[in-house]
């Protein structure tokens, strides 16, 4: 349930209804890329791809409610609110990128491929931590994992990409994950790895039991044959979980208001202080296109 305060409750329910929807978005057996467990970013497993942007296509980024819990947890993308102003953007970021060409597809058909990443879930969808960890560094790991596509997915991505004269397809998604907090140095001050050189300080008073919700970009780089060739993620925006609600067994969720604030975020560390979703999504492409420049790098 929700409450003012913005928090999840964790329950049986909401379990069990997670579990089954993250059965029905497919395996992960055969998928082209195998699972890995990551304890630091950069978040990717797969191929290191060297191409050109002629030969790799996009599709729009989408928004994907409900990814790692019961989309009544997460912020609406409805038209007119923040979460539609910014896929909006950035998709045509994206398109301005020069890294890959623009499919021209009629409406997708079927189930695409599902990248997932975050904490590593037990058979009810709960976050669990491993309690014994490397070197004594518990819950600090995060699965990276794509769920297969369907065969209709496959068949129109297939002739979407030969329609546009591509081999692979760039499939990007905006969605909520959860992540764990890391607890470092003499005072034990907390943080959070949001993805590549990206890492966020959170108050002293963030809980290392419950997991953060992120805001992340996940994307896989598909052939024509619906097999991923590379996936990876990169987290927006962190929404921490105070010591006192995760005593209560709760977890803060994502606001509205958090999501027009990453609009205009800006990575302060960075010359030229460059929007937070911007450097993100760039690169996020650059490393699923083995395209550095794009990234600046």
């Amino acid at each position: 349930m929700l409450s003012s305060t913005f928090v999840r409750y964790f329950g049986r329910a909401a379990a069990v209804t997670f579990a089954v929807a993250a059965c029905a978005t497919g395996s992960t057996f055969g998928s082209g890329v195998g699972d890995r467990l990551l304890e630091h970013p950069p978040y990717y497993a797969g191929a290191r791809v060297i191409a050109d942007a002629e030969s790799i296509g996009h599709l729009p980024i989408t928004y994907q409610r409900g990814g790692s819990q019961e989309p009544i947890f997460d912020p609406s993308g409805e038209r007119g609110t923040p979460m539609a102003a910014l896929l909006a953007e950035m998709n045509a970021y994206l398109d301005s990128l020069g890294a890959s060409v623009r499919m021209a597809a009629s409406a997708p058909q079927g189930t695409p491929p599902d990248v997932r990443f975050g904490c590593e879930t037990d058979a009810s969808g709960e976050c669990t931590r491993d309690e014994t960890g490397a070197l004594g560094r518990e819950g600090t790991f995060l699965h990276l994992s794509v769920g297969r596509p369907s065969d209709a997915w496959t068949t129109w991505a297939a002739s979407a990409m030969a329609g546009t004269d591509v081999s692979r397809a760039l499939v990007l998604t905006l969605e909520v994950g959860q992540y764990w907090t890391r607890q470092v140095g003499f005072r034990g001050d907390k943080q959070v790895e949001l993805g590549t050189n990206h890492t966020v300080s959170l108050p002293w008073l963030t809980s290392l039991e419950t997991p953060v919700t992120v805001l992340q970009l996940t994307g896989a780089l598909m052939d024509s044959s619906g097999k991923a060739v590379r996936i990876g993620a990169e987290g927006l925006v962190a929404r921490r979980t105070r010591l006192l609600v995760s005593a209560l067994g709760a977890q803060e969720l994502l606001t509205d208001e958090e999501v027009q604030r990453l609009r205009t975020s800006r990575r302060e560390d960075l010359p030229g202080q460059p929007l937070v979703w911007q450097v993100a999504l760039r690169n996020l492409v650059a490393e699923l296109t083995g395209q550095p420049a794009v990234a600046g790098r």
